[in-house]
């Protein structure tokens, strides 16, 4: 192997000044004679010659692109290579390491500018999620946001709107009330500014290209006094944190709501309620309706209390159970018969055994909706629900949800739902 003769110190910074260096780094800076700077902050690590100690030194404006690293090679002894932050956190680090051997660099990280602006904020970051769309896509900060975390941090890119693109994921998300957007520009720096933004006015004029972002879950309550009546938009609802998308969506629950044919009295069970989502709203549509919901994941009862006050409801009762345990041990007779009965969340033997022992007591005119992700269960669902004289229909719910992205703008799909409908 090749002896490696020179090293690439690549050195992050989080300020123009040459004082604000460890001695360690100032020597280093002293006795190093070639020195590459990136183009946005060239002129300012330049200045740091005229305290007369660097008069020889030979500054490299770089694009961090390929012109850069053929500098690098051409040179034969030791270069200095400035970064921001962390070199090796969504910075040059990884490039320098595709095309020079672990022996010829040296890392000399500093604070990340996600660190520093976490800090500036006094908010705990070891939950959040940190992406950059910095000469990438942004099909990733599309990901992170459908997950809804409680802290996202975002390095962007001026030569792609990007901030504009944030701001219209979220509206399209429907996430615009869900977090506060803190805008850091030139963070660390002598020109540092941090300010809330109110996405609901366009952004500000004058934004340093220097910029991150830093999404935090906002502590807003909503009023109910604002809920649409019908339609409620998901980020309304509070839902399992390991499991934000784990309620039924929005586009899925209008159907879902219109299939019911809602009564102005009556009682509406529904099975599997996750975070109450179909039942409350429901019983905001029609607020005479007796609502049992019942849902065996742990917490899923404090969820959908939550969510009740949100909306203004209050459902009949919560079980937070198995079904099966409900069928099978509770007293029935105790319990009001529904006259619309939403099934989802379990599985087709669950499924047939709630037809079995509720369709019976159910009356003319009652209806059953049952969300279907598993296309080999129709055949027997519906079967049972004919053989329980219902008549059903079956529709296929596809929707797609326009998402701005740096080319432009594309459809992304939500999950295909089967609705089995029975009348009876």
């Amino acid at each position: 192997m090749t002896e490696v003769n020179r090293k690439i110190h690549v050195i992050g910074i989080n300020s123009y000044r040459f004082e604000d260096l460890s001695s360690k780094l100032q020597n280093l800076f002293l006795d190093t004679d070639n020195i590459a700077v990136p183009n946005s902050y060239f002129e300012e690590i330049k200045s740091w010659r005229e305290n007369g100690l660097m008069k020889k030194k030979s500054f490299f404006a770089s694009k961090s692109n390929n012109e850069l690293v053929n500098w690098l090679r051409s040179q034969k002894t030791d270069v200095i290579l400035i970064s921001r932050g962390d070199p090796l956190w969504f910075g040059i680090g990884r490039i320098l390491l595709e095309n020079f051997s672990k022996d010829e660099l040296s890392f000399y990280p500093s604070n990340t500018c996600i660190q520093l602006a976490f800090s500036k904020l006094k908010i705990p970051w070891q939950d959040s999620v940190n992406i950059s769309i910095h000469g990438r896509d942004t099909n990733k900060l599309i990901e992170a946001l459908k997950e809804r975390p409680s802290s996202l941090a975002i390095i962007t890119d001026s030569n792609t709107k990007s901030l504009e693109i944030i701001k219209k994921n979220l509206s399209e998300l429907n996430l615009i009330d869900f977090y506060d957007f803190w805008l850091c520009e030139e963070i660390g720096f002598d020109n540092e500014k941090i300010r809330k933004l109110n996405l609901k006015e366009p952004l500000p004029s004058g934004i340093s290209s220097l910029n991150i972002v830093v999404l935090r879950k906002t502590k807003k309550n909503h009023s109910n006094n604002n809920l649409p009546l019908f339609g409620i938009s998901d980020h309304i609802f509070k839902t399992f944190d390991d499991r934000p998308n784990l309620f039924t969506k929005r586009e899925v629950r209008v159907q879902i709501l219109a299939d019911l044919e809602l009564p102005k009295n009556g009682v509406i069970w529904d099975i599997g309620a996750g975070c109450g989502t179909i039942g409350l709203e429901a019983l905001k549509i029609r607020p005479n309706l007796d609502l049992f919901c019942i849902d065996k994941r742990i917490g899923s009862k404090a969820l959908i209390l939550e969510n009740s006050k949100i909306l203004g409801v209050k459902p009949k009762f919560i079980f937070e159970e198995d079904i099966n345990n409900t069928l099978n041990k509770r007293n029935l007779s105790t319990l009001e018969k529904p006259n619309r009965l939403v099934i989802g969340g379990c599985d087709k033997k669950t499924k047939l055994q709630i037809i079995n022992t509720l369709a019976n007591c159910m009356s003319i005119g009652d209806i059953i909706v049952i969300p279907i992700i598993d296309i080999q269960t129709i055949k027997e669902l519906k079967e049972e629900l004919e053989n329980k004289n219902f008549k059903t229909n079956l529709n296929l719910i596809q929707t797609y949800k326009s998402l701005s992205i740096s080319e432009g703008m594309r459809l992304e799909p939500n999950n295909p739902i089967f609705l089995l409908k029975g009348k009876k």
